[in-house]
C-alpha cells in the first residue's frame, strides 16, 4: 500500500511521476520529495552545523590557550560553550544520520523512495528554521542561553530571551527528528523488497529502524521538559523553582530520561555504518549478524533505565546509585558484543586499508577507548570525584567525535562513489584521516589529565597548573578543525565531477542491493521492486 502511494503520485500533483527527472534550478531543492535529493540536503545542512559548532569550540580553545581572560567574558564563553554542544547533537550528528538513512535506506531495502514524501521534505526544512533561531539568539537582548546544553534549572530560568529562541529550536528541531523516524519506520516495514525478511536487511537499516523508535519515544520527552521551563518563565507555573515548590533535580530527572536514549541516538546508526564497511573490506561476512541486531535492540532497552547516573552528585540515595551504577556496567556487555563481532570479522579476513576502512577501525578503537572511560564513569565514588571536571568532556567527545563523526566520515567515503559516481582521491581521504586521528587525540587525550587534577568544565579561567595541557589541547583543537577543509575538498572534487568513474559496485568485497544500481544512483531507482533470494 504504501509503496504504491510513494511511486505513483500522479503528475499534476507534484514530480515524482517516474516519466520525468528533477525539476530544474532552486525548485528541484525547495519542493525536493526524492529521498536522494532530501539526502544530499541533510547532508549538506550537517556539514554546514559542523563547520559553524566546530568554530564555537575554536573560539573556546582560544580563550582557553592561556589562564586570565583575553577574549571573552565569562558569560560570553559560557554562551559558545552552550550552543556549541546544542549546535553539534542537534544540527550536525543527528542531521548527518538522518541524510545516511534518507539516501541509503531506500537503496539497500528495494524501496522506490521514502514511504511519506512530502513529510520528509517537510521534516528536512524544519531545520534550516530551528538553525536560524539558534543562530540569531546570539543577537537578542543578553545574547544566546549560557546554561550549558543540557539548558539545567535554575540557570535557564534566569537567562535572557535567548533561552526562548534555544526551546523553540529545540522544538522545530526534534518534530523534523519525530517526522524523520516515523517515515523510516513505515519504510523499513513496509516498503522492503519482496524476499527482504527482516533477518536478511543490512545493519544499516536495523540500527536506524531501533534509532527510530528511540527518537519517536524520547524527543517528547525533551519538548515536554523545555516546555514547562518555559512556563516556569513566562506563565508562573513552579516546576523547577524551589523557591516555589518546584524541584530543580526533576528537570535533571526528565532531561536526562530523554538525554541518555538521545546518546544511543547518536551512536546506533555509527554502528550499522560500520557494520557495513568492516566486512566490505575484510572480504568475509559480518561475524554473527543475529548477535548484531540482538545486542542493538539491548542497547536501546538498557539505555531507558540508565539515565540517572548523569546524576550521582544529586545527593542520590545509595540504593538508586547502586542500582544506576550495576545498570550502566551491564550495558557494556551489548556494546562489548558489537566490538568482538567487528573484530571476528576482520580476524583471518583479505584485509585492504582504503579511507572508509581506515576510518571503521579508527572508530573501533577510539570508541572503546570512550567505552573504557564510559565504565570508570559508571563507578558512583569516582563519577562523585570527577563529576562537571574536563574528565567527563574527554570521554564524550571520544564517544562523539570518534564515535558518531568518524563512523559518518567512514561511510561517506564508502557511499561517496554510489552517489557522485566519481572515486575520491584515495591519497587525500588518508590525510584526511590520519590527520584527523593524530590531531583528535592530541585534543582530546589532555583532558582526561585536566578532569583527573580537578580542571572543572565550562570556566573561562583556570589556576596555571593546567596550562600546558589546555595549550596542547587547544593546537590539536585547530589542527582537527583545519583537518576537516580535506574532507569538503574532497567531497567537492568527486561532485564536481572530477575523479575517476565509479563502476556500480567499487568495493570489491561490499555486498547489498544499493551496490546492484549504477554509480551514480539514477534518480529513480528499483520502480520494480528486486527479489531478493
Amino acid at each position: 500500500m504504501s509503496s504504491i502511494a510513494a511511486d505513483h503520485v500522479p503528475a499534476q500533483h507534484g514530480h515524482d511521476d517516474h516519466a520525468h527527472g528533477p525539476q530544474k534550478g532552486w525548485r528541484r531543492w525547495l519542493f525536493a520529495t526524492n529521498h536522494k535529493d532530501i539526502g544530499t540536503m541533510y547532508l549538506i545542512f550537517s556539514f554546514m552545523m559542523l563547520l559553524e559548532g566546530g568554530t564555537l569550540a575554536l573560539l573556546l580553545r582560544t580563550e582557553l590557550f592561556e589562564p586570565g581572560l583575553q577574549f571573552f567574558q565569562p558569560d560570553l564563553f559560557n554562551q559558545f560553550t552552550t550552543m556549541h554542544g546544542i549546535i553539534m547533537v542537534f544540527g550536525a550528528i543527528m542531521p548527518a544520520f538522518v541524510g545516511f538513512a534518507n539516501w541509503m535506506i531506500p537503496l539497500q531495502i528495494g524501496a522506490s523512495d521514502m514511504a511519506f514524501a512530502r513529510m520528509n521534505n517537510f521534516s528536512f526544512w524544519l531545520l534550516p528554521v530551528g538553525a536560524i533561531l539558534l543562530t540569531t539568539s546570539f543577537f537578542m537582548p543578553g545574547g544566546a542561553t549560557a546554561a550549558g546544553w543540557t539548558l539545567y534549572a535554575p540557570l535557564s530560568q534566569q537567562m535572557g530571551p535567548g533561552m526562548d529562541f534555544a526551546i523553540l529550536a529545540i522544538h522545530i528541531l526534534g518534530a523534523s527528528s519525530i517526522m524523520g523516524a516515523i517515515n523510516i519506520v513505515v519504510t523499513v516495514l513496509g516498503m522492503r523488497a519482496p524476499g527482504m525478511t527482516l533477518m536478511k536487511m543490512p545493519l544499516f537499516c536495523w540500527t536506524w529502524l531501533i534509532t527510530a523508535y528511540l527518537l519517536i519515544a524520547v524527543m517528547p520527552v525533551l519538548a515536554a521538559a523545555v516546555t514547562m521551563l518555559l512556563t516556569d518563565r513566562h506563565f508562573g507555573t513552579a516546576f523547577f523553582n524551589a523557591a516555589a515548590g518546584g524541584d530543580p533535580v526533576l528537570y535533571q530527572h526528565v532531561f536526562w530520561f530523554f538525554g541518555h536514549p538521545e546518546v544511543y541516538i547518536m551512536i546506533l546508526p555509527a554502528f550499522g555504518i560500520v557494520s557495513a564497511i568492516v566486512p566490505a573490506f575484510s572480504r568475509k561476512p559480518l561475524f554473527g549478524y543475529a548477535s548484531m541486531v540482538y545486542a542493538t535492540a539491548a542497547i536501546a532497552i538498557l539505555s531507558f533505565l540508565v539515565w540517572a547516573h548523569h546524576m550521582f552528585a544529586t545527593g542520590m540515595p545509595v540504593t538508586g546509585q547502586l542500582y544506576f551504577m550495576y545498570a550502566t556496567m551491564l550495558i557494556s556487555i551489548p556494546t562489548g558484543v558489537k566490538i568482538f563481532n567487528w573484530v571476528a570479522t576482520m580476524w583471518r579476513g583479505s584485509l585492504s586499508f582504503e579511507t572508509p576502512m581506515l576510518f571503521a577501525i579508527g572508530f573501533i578503537f577510539v570508541f572503546t577507548v570512550g567505552g573504557f572511560t564510559g565504565l570508570i564513569l559508571a563507578v558512583a565514588p569516582i563519577d562523585i570525584a570527577v563529576h562537571d571536571t574536563y574528565y567527563v568532556v574527554a570521554h564524550f567527545h571520544y564517544v562523539l567525535v570518534a564515535g558518531s563523526l568518524f563512523a559518518l566520515f567512514g561511510g561517506a567515503y564508502y557511499w561517496l562513489p554510489k552517489w557522485t559516481g566519481r572515486m575520491y582521491d584515495e591519497r587525500l581521504g588518508k590525510l584526511h584521516f590520519w590527520s584527523s586521528l593524530i590531531s583528535f587525540n592530541i585534543t582530546f587525550f589532555p583532558m582526561h589529565f585536566l578532569g583527573l587534577a580537578g580542571m572543572p568544565r565550562r570556566y573561562a579561567d583556570y589556576a596555571l597548573q593546567f596550562t600546558d595541557f589546555h595549550q596542547i589541547a587547544t593546537i590539536g583543537a585547530f589542527w582537527f578543525g583545519l583537518s576537516q577543509l580535506i574532507f569538503l575538498y574532497v567531497v567537492l572534487k568527486a561532485y564536481s565531477g572530477r575523479g575517476e568513474p565509479a563502476p556500480a559496485k567499487p568495493w570489491e568485497g561490499a555486498e547489498g542491493l544499493e551496490w546492484t544500481v549504477p554509480s551514480p544512483a539514477p534518480f529513480h531507482t528499483f520502480e520494480e521492486p528486486p527479489v531478493v533470494k
